[in-house]
């Protein structure tokens, strides 16, 4: 039993972790994710540094605003998720049901230098990390079908985009889709990362993208990713690839790269 706290990239590492431990042979099984309880207190904290969104009290289902122009800031949530890690070939020894496989992960940390700080992510490192993925998967960027974004509903999405095309070398022409899973459910912290991969391998599972709520008035500075962000569910039957990022607290990095399982 491990357990790590990275604020809201928790979830990911764990996962990460979980991928570390089967590839070294520690393990031939672990689950990994993480949770989060409804606490005020916590969020009382979120609510001092004014991220915590506001102004759309009176219509709750339109508050969590990933990549809006009118995002107003977060809407706290809670829960929690696990997955299943295994190694391939005790899995088809089992029989059992194979969602995806782990490709590759990475986690860094951006030394809140560069423009990061406690709460805010260092691009330069962001994109270290997508781009370490990338290579830990072995695959080429183009590769990627699908984004599944930490997206907060901050004024940090737009850079979150902007990251995303640096790394991954790929403009708003050829940008693979990106949906933000807090726009249905809010922002889950340590439980965001662990709940937004099972997100990523159902929508591989079961070939969709799912939409990003509440963002029709797109944020100016991403205008031109407009065709890759998806306001309704769109079936993808040929998704084949998709990565996961999330970031938090302390300038803290995770990212991931699921692939679909096909035997």
């Amino acid at each position: 039993v491990t357990s790590n706290s990275s604020a809201c990239s928790t979830g990911n590492e764990a996962v990460i972790d979980a991928m570390w431990h089967i590839r070294s042979g520690l393990a031939t099984r672990m689950l990994a994710g993480g949770s989060e309880g409804a606490s005020p207190y916590i969020w009382a904290g979120f609510d001092a540094m004014r991220v915590i969104c506001k102004k759309f009290n009176d219509r709750p289902e339109e508050a969590s605003r990933p990549m809006s122009a009118s995002a107003a800031g977060f809407v706290p949530g809670a829960g929690g998720a696990l997955l299943l890690l295994e190694e391939l070939e005790s899995a088809l020894k089992r029989g059992a049901r194979i969602y995806a496989e782990v490709l590759g992960g990475m986690v860094n940390c951006g030394g809140h230098r560069m423009g990061g700080s406690i709460t805010a992510p260092n691009s330069e490192g962001v994109k270290r990390c997508i781009r370490g993925t990338v290579a830990d998967a072995g695959i080429d960027p183009r590769q990627i079908g699908a984004i599944n974004g930490h997206l907060t509903a901050t004024y940090a999405d737009p850079v979150e985009v902007k990251n995303w095309s640096t790394a991954l070398e790929r403009g708003p022409e050829d940008f693979p889709w990106i949906n933000a899973t807090k726009s249905m459910i809010g922002h889950c912290l340590g439980a965001a990362g662990a709940i937004e991969c099972v997100a990523a391998v159902l929508q591989l599972y079961r070939g969709f993208i799912h939409p990003s709520l509440n963002c029709e008035d797109l944020h100016p500075e991403i205008a031109l990713y407009e065709r890759s962000i998806p306001r309704k569910a769109v079936a993808c039957p040929d998704l084949k690839i998709v990565a996961k990022a999330g970031f938090g607290f302390g300038d803290v990095n995770s990212c991931l790269i699921f692939r679909k399982w096909e035997p």
